[in-house]
Order: C-alpha cells, then structure tokens, then sequence
C-alpha cells in the first residue's frame, strides 16, 4: 500500500456544543452511533482502523468486499461503521461484530452486516487532501463518491442551521447520535478538536443500587468508581446504567454518604442475580463479558432508598447508551415511582431515507 496518507491516522475529534451554531460557515451532518473508522484503500488492498488507530479490518469482511466494488481505486476516507437492524442502528449489535473467531465474525458479517457512511476525504489518487478547507473536501468527495446505494453511504449534509435543526430533533428516531458543524474552512487536523457537536442531553431520577470503587481506591482511602442505577419495571428494579466521572474529593465524600445503605446481596432487588457467573443478555451487574474479561465488575449493593437525577444523551434498548451525569439527589422521589414512563421516547424515522437523501432539501449540500 502506498498512499499520500498511510496509516496510523488519528481522526479529527468534535468538542461538545450546548445548540447548533446559526454561524454561515458551518457544514452540519447528522451525528452517526457506530464505530469510527478511517478507510485505506489502494487498488485491492484495504484497511480499515479504529479512532485509536487498531485494525479493524479482519471484523468487516463484507464491508472490506464492499470497498473494493463500490469506493474509487486509491483513496483515504474518514467515516463511520454501523450495523443498521430494521430502521434504526444498534450499537450493541455491532459490538458483538468485535470477536476473535474468524467463524462467528464469518457469520456476523452474513447475519447482521454492517455498512460504512464517509464523511470525510483525506487523500484521492496521488492527492492529499488533508491540507484543504473542509468545503473542497466535501465537494471532491461528493464527485468521487455520488451515487452509492449501500453498503457504502456518502453522508449528507446541508448549510442550513434550521434544516440541520430539524435532523437533531427527526433523525434521534433512527438511532443516530445528534448532529455535528464543521468549519467550511478548516483543514484536517489529526486528533484536534475543531469539528462542533450538538448531542441530545435528558434528565431522569433513577434509583441508586449500588457502586462499584475506582481503581486507585485503597481500604485506607476508599473512592467511589461508580453509581449502578435503576429505574422501576412492573414491581421489579431493573439495571439502567451507571454514573461516574467525580473529582476525587467527591469520590471519597459519595463512598462515606453511602455507607448506611450498604446491605447485603441477598437483600437486595438484584440478589436473585447473584448466580449468574457469566454474560448474560439482560447485561446483569457484575457478569463478565468479553468486552469486561479482566475486570472486577464486583459491586456493592445498596437498599435501593435514594434516588438522583442525572443528564443522560439517549437510551440503547432498556439502557442509557452512555455514561449518565450526576445532576443533583432528589430526596423529594420515592424511589418506586421512578419508572421508565418518565422517559422520552424519539419518534421513529426511516433511516434509509437518511442514507439516501430522500427526504434532503432542495440546495441542502455543502456542494
């Protein structure tokens, strides 16, 4: 493979934005839920590689197939992997792509396949593009890659801040993630945060359960890792997520405050969990799975007593899909009245109608 720009590449990162920018020097795309994924490809040769540059080709035959039919003989693309299941993605679906048997990824790649979507372009033929303002990018890009139909996708985009507005609100129902603004004018800058991203950020009061310690706890200085969260189904608590990220001091004040509720296992909603040795798919405390081999997922129960609300983004099935922020205790709930019901569901919208720019406005691409 010899390429104008070879591997390892560090992509360009996003910094958090409270709404769109109403700015005329931005390009808005939607936000996609998948694996970030930088594209090489050089004649039949093909790699693909991980935000943190680890090879992921050996997991995507079909994608790899894909790229060497549909993409242009020699080209750097930077993009998103993504397992799509009916109208929606579904990230736990292509977790399960990750798997060290050649068999069973064989058989992933038939069962659930996934597709790439390029947003993008970093090199073409014998050009480096990575010194361009993102505007030349998109537009040799959309020459280069007009037309696909899948399993390769070319994003769409649009100049409109209202238009993009709406795809924040429209698009969450399809599982995508929220919406990012790219400067028109920027260049490709490895590992730097110059791309803006508005993701979709909701409350809820959730149940704590128990906690799990950091790694640095010691039983001289014990520090809070994690809150395990819950949240009320028909009588019975279910596992929602976690809350993490705290400073030190507030590790260290959480694990003290919390030591009146520790009980034991067998007294707690989740005690009858407590003969599960193995992964299981209702993701039950403390089990082991591959992407955990290694770790203690060891936790202490809690009497389910307190309740706090935290900033979640979006749910994956029953679950948030990310780490939820602690917002404030709420002594004021009963912590059986915290159910799912409170939780916003997005209205569903038809992904392929994303991918194929069915629904784009007239003039919408940055083009």
């Amino acid at each position: 493979m010899d390429l104008p720009v070879m591997p390892p590449v560090q992509p360009m990162l996003a910094k958090s934005v409270k709404g769109v920018p109403a700015s005329g020097d931005h390009s808005f795309e939607p936000k996609w839920d998948g694996f970030r994924c930088l594209v090489f490809k050089d004649g039949d040769e093909v790699e693909l590689t991980s935000r943190n540059t680890k090879p992921l080709t050996r997991y995507f035959p079909e994608v790899v197939a894909a790229i060497r039919e549909q993409l242009p003989a020699r080209i750097v693309l930077d993009g998103e992997l993504f397992v799509a299941v009916g109208d929606r993605l579904e990230f736990e679906v292509l977790q399960e792509r990750i798997h060290p048997a050649k068999s069973r990824v064989d058989m992933l790649a038939e069962k659930t396949p996934a597709a790439f979507v390029a947003f993008d372009l970093l090199a073409l033929g014998d050009e480096s593009y990575v010194d361009r303002p993102f505007s030349e990018r998109r537009a040799a890009m959309t020459e280069a890659l007009g037309g696909l139909s899948g399993p390769c996708f070319l994003t769409r985009t649009t100049l409109d801040p209202d238009e993009a507005e709406r795809w924040f609100s429209d698009f969450e129902g399809a599982g995508l993630d929220g919406v990012i603004a790219k400067p028109l004018g920027a260049r490709y800058e490895q590992n730097a945060r110059t791309m803006l991203k508005v993701k979709h950020e909701r409350t809820a009061d959730v149940v704590v359960a128990g906690y799990r310690e950091h790694k640095t706890s010691t039983p001289e200085k014990p520090l809070l890792g994690s809150l395990l969260l819950g949240l009320y189904a028909d009588g019975e608590l279910q596992h929602i997520g976690v809350s993490a990220s705290f400073t030190a001091a507030r590790r260290a004040e959480l694990i003290e405050e919390l030591q009146p509720l520790v009980c034991s296992i067998e007294d707690h909603p989740w005690g009858r969990w407590n003969e599960f040795l193995t992964a299981n798919p209702d993701r039950v405390p403390g089990t082991q799975s591959r992407w955990s081999a290694g770790k203690d997922l060891s936790f202490t129960p809690l009497r389910p007593e307190r309740v706090l609300e935290v900033k979640y983004d979006h749910m994956e099935g029953r679950r948030f899909r990310h780490t939820a922020h602690f917002k404030r205790w709420r002594p004021d709930r009963d912590p059986e009245s915290c159910g799912y019901d409170q939780l916003e569901e997005p209205v569903s919208y038809d992904l392929a109608k994303i991918l194929s720019g069915a629904d784009q406005p007239r003039g919408g691409d940055a083009t």
